[in-house]
């Protein structure tokens, strides 16, 4: 039983966990096989934001990918495989309106961002040790990434329930677009200039509980916590805001095989 990433950050789940029946060994030489996941968040308005939104949440999670004698990743639905895996790392950003948030005017607003990348993971019985690395696209064409662990129990076949702590990164770009404010945006808004470099931006914990409705679907929640540091907790934006991030997730999923 495998859990959605945080997704949005997100994902930073993915909320949902996602669950499929393996295939005959003929039909697994060129597989890929995902879930795609929907639901609900109530996360905050913007990033450095004292105060929530909810709004719809999306959520990929790559499962494996098998092309005859080769093969990578886990297929969802399993219980994975100690060792070393790849894995895919998918995030959205939502989008930032001051329109829509008072203490912004002046700011420009910041459209919905998605992340792709990919990552890396290290399971052992009943813990992982993971990170990834995201290229932004949208509102955002910085770089981003996580590395997290978690402790993992599974209190009867159909639960899976996992907890651990995160630390989130960003370079200058992604940095400068949500914390960061131009002498221009100073000039028409309440805050001083600010330039937000890179590095590490929050750290906190989530914990992720999924629950098998059957072979192919599956539902599940996340509650996290960041806490915003360095060029990201010092900016104006989240001064006036809050350091303090708390997000709530809640979605289904379904788990998908395509075979070529």
């Amino acid at each position: 039983m495998r859990a959605f990433p945080k997704f949005s950050t997100t994902l930073a789940l993915s909320v949902a966990c996602a669950f499929g029946a393996a295939l005959p060994g003929a039909a697994q030489e060129r597989s890929f096989n995902f879930a795609l996941g929907a639901g609900v968040s109530n996360e905050p308005a913007y990033p450095g934001a004292d105060s929530n939104r909810t709004r719809p949440d999306f959520a990929f999670t790559f499962g494996a990918v098998e092309w005859g004698p080769i093969e990578q990743g886990s297929r969802i639905g399993s219980i994975p495989s100690n060792g070393l895996a790849l894995r895919g790392s998918f995030r959205i950003v939502g989008s930032r309106d001051s329109g829509d948030n008072s203490e912004l005017a002046g700011l420009k607003d910041i459209d919905t961002a998605v992340e792709l990348g990919l990552g890396a993971v290290y399971r052992g019985d009943n813990v992982r040790v993971f990170g990834g690395v995201r290229q932004g696209f949208g509102g955002h064409e910085g770089v981003t990434g996580t590395l997290g662990a978690d402790v993992i129990f599974r209190p009867g076949s159909k639960w899976t329930i996992s907890a651990g702590p995160r630390i989130n990164f960003g370079n200058s770009e992604y940095a400068s677009t949500y914390f960061g404010i131009s002498q221009e945006e100073s000039a028409a808004s309440q805050f001083g200039a600010y330039e937000a470099e890179g590095g590490v931006l929050g750290a906190g914990f989530s914990v992720i509980a999924a629950y098998q409705l059957d072979q192919r679907w599956a539902v599940g929640g996340q509650i996290g916590y960041e806490r915003l540091l360095n060029d990201a907790g010092n900016s104006p934006i989240t001064q006036l805001g809050s350091n303090d991030q708390w997000t709530l997730r809640l979605g289904l999923s379904r788990s998908f095989d395509l075979q070529f």
